[in-house]
């Protein structure tokens, strides 16, 4: 008994050890994981809302409740026009917008540039620390980061940055107050190459798709599209166009940037156009994209080209995330023997655009690079806007008719909802009905907004007898944001019966199926003489018979006279 209480007595103080240990190990363990870049939607954090569906929680700005999901979002350079610095530029300024599209505030927010190279990074790397803290940015707010401040110093422009678009990259850090987030987000800038002392001005990208003038490209087609135009930097491409940037000589075969010999022209390859297939691009469906290329020089013969096509990422918060266009399958890179002098050549590639995409153009930027017989590098850039339709979708609901069954010259109710499912909106809806049984007014909708409902109520009059299935039709027809026309139909049944009046009398005289036209006077006309005929003969008939009673009841009676008499003779 008393090894069984020292044994008893040991595991209560390894139990009690154990559970000490626990509980000073497991807040430190938890704090550790916290910080170690958990990824946003976990705990207290969740993607931000559906702009077309509000937090069900509460209103924004209100603070989160017991109840409602805490969340916290941030996003990067929206509503930010994509900056240009100028080569060598000592006075430049870079300016990020961290906006809070969630619902919680985020607190002790820092943003920190992610550089792998120097050569990703287009300011000169002079100072040790580009980290800055923004505090808290409340629900709903945002706050600016700025590189390049009169109090910190202004930023300088690398030399030799050649004109290309650079994607910067930022790691951003936050907590809720119990946990700490770590997220990535980029944003593009544009620079400007120095001016070359041979081939004239390049350093500020103009429009034109040869000479490369002019502040709004032209050139480029794609069948189909919608209007506006896709906003790049300075510039804006209308929908289906292209724009292309001055050459820029990136080095020779020795490898160090030049400029391009004084009796030699620069080789400028332009993009003249290009094509879809199919010629409407829908979101969310594969397209062969074959662009038009023309080497506009007249001496020079380009070759050994690489072309890199990179769809800029479009949207907000999450939606930024992903590039418009990607490829269907492969790389996004496209290699191209040569172009001889004053030629032309195509490229293709299969993209996919995203099915999110709303109804607008969305550009692509291609980066070009080739070079001439003596092995001199030359470096180009263009931008194609390529304009993504949405499919418009809807449902009807179930139609009621009230009454489902009329009689010629009645009047019906027909009632439904029209559910707009897509995410473009539909214009000028009408709705009318169609059938051999009914006819009815047009109705006017007006617009219909994504995930909007339209009330169908009609009145219908019934025309002619149906019994048949399916036997009436609703047309619905509406127009895109470019005006096309589309219809679309909805059968339904409704049961026409005649009048009650004539179903009587069609019961008393039925018709026969072999009758001419006129039969029914004669039938009626040899019934009514069968009638008469033989009400005629019942009648003689019956006078007869009363003729021939009225004889006998007559002999009757004088025969009974003459019996009365003889017997009073008898008598006397």
């Amino acid at each position: 008994m008393k090894y069984v209480m020292q044994t008893l007595k040991r595991m209560g103080v390894f139990l009690s050890c154990t559970a000490l240990a626990l509980t000073m190990a497991g807040p430190a363990g938890l704090y550790v994981r916290a910080a170690e870049q958990p990824p946003e939607g976990i705990g207290k954090t969740a993607d931000a809302p559906d702009s077309e569906n509000p937090d069900p929680g509460g209103t924004e700005g209100e603070t989160p409740g017991e109840d409602t999901l805490s969340r916290i979002t941030l996003s990067v350079g929206d509503g930010q026009k994509t900056p240009t610095y100028k080569a060598g530029d000592t006075k430049a300024e870079l300016k990020i917008n961290v906006a809070n599209s969630g619902n919680t505030d985020a607190q002790n927010v820092r943003i920190s540039p992610v550089v792998q190279k120097p050569e990703e990074w287009p300011f000169e790397m002079d100072q040790l620390n580009y980290d800055q803290d923004l505090g808290t940015i409340g629900a709903g707010k945002h706050a600016a980061a700025v590189w390049g401040s009169d109090a910190d110093g202004k930023l300088t422009v690398r030399s030799d940055v050649t004109g290309k678009s650079y994607k910067l990259t930022f790691k951003i850090t936050y907590d809720d107050g119990k946990q700490t987030y770590e997220t990535e987000k980029y944003v593009f800038v544009r620079t400007e190459a120095k001016k070359s002392s041979s081939s004239g001005s390049v350093s500020k990208p103009t429009g034109g798709a040869s000479s490369g003038s002019g502040s709004k490209p032209t050139g480029g087609a794609s069948s189909g599209g919608t209007g506006g135009g896709v906003a790049q930097g300075d510039y804006e491409i209308s929908s289906g166009g292209v724009y292309n940037s001055e050459p820029v000589t990136s080095g020779g075969s020795g490898g160090e940037a030049s400029a391009a010999p004084s009796d030699a022209s620069v080789p400028r390859v332009i993009v003249t156009g290009f094509d879809t297939v199919p010629a409407t691009v829908k979101a969310g469906d594969d397209f062969r994209l074959t662009i038009h290329l023309k080497n506009t020089s007249k001496k020079t013969a380009v070759r050994n080209m690489l072309f890199d096509l990179q769809a800029p990422a479009s949207g907000a918060d999450e939606a930024a995330e992903a590039p418009a266009f990607l490829p269907a399958s492969g790389s996004s890179s496209i290699y191209l023997e040569g172009i001889p002098a004053g030629g032309t050549k195509d490229i293709s590639i299969e993209l996919n655009s995203r099915a999110d995409l709303i109804q607008k153009p969305y550009s692509i930027t291609m980066s070009m690079l080739y070079e001439n017989k003596n092995a001199e590098q030359f470096e180009s850039q263009s931008s194609l806007a390529i304009p993504v339709t949405q499919e418009a979708r809807f449902e009807f609901s179930d139609i009621q008719i009230m009454p489902d069954t009329a009689e010629i010259g009645e009047e019906a109710n027909i009632t439904c909802n029209i559910y707009n499912l897509g995410r473009v909106k539909m214009y000028n809806v009408k709705v009318g009905f169609e059938g051999d049984a009914i006819e009815g007014q047009e109705l006017f909708l007006g617009n219909l907004e994504s995930g909007a409902t339209g009330t169908v109520d009609g009145i219908v009059t019934a025309l002619a007898e149906s019994y048949e299935e399916n036997n009436c039709r609703l047309v619905l027809s509406y127009e895109d944001d470019a005006g096309n026309v589309t219809e679309a139909k909805q059968e339904f049944t409704m049961t026409v019966t005649q009048p009650a009046d004539d179903m009587a009398m069609e019961d008393d005289f039925p018709v026969m199926d072999d009758e001419e036209p006129g039969g029914h006077t004669g039938l009626i006309i040899a019934l009514i003489a069968g009638i008469v005929l033989a009400g005629g003969t019942a009648a003689v008939v019956i006078i007869r018979r009363r003729k021939k009673k009225a004889g006998r009841e007559e002999e009757e009676w004088f025969d009974e006279v003459e019996r009365s008499v003889e017997d009073e003779s008898g008598e006397s």
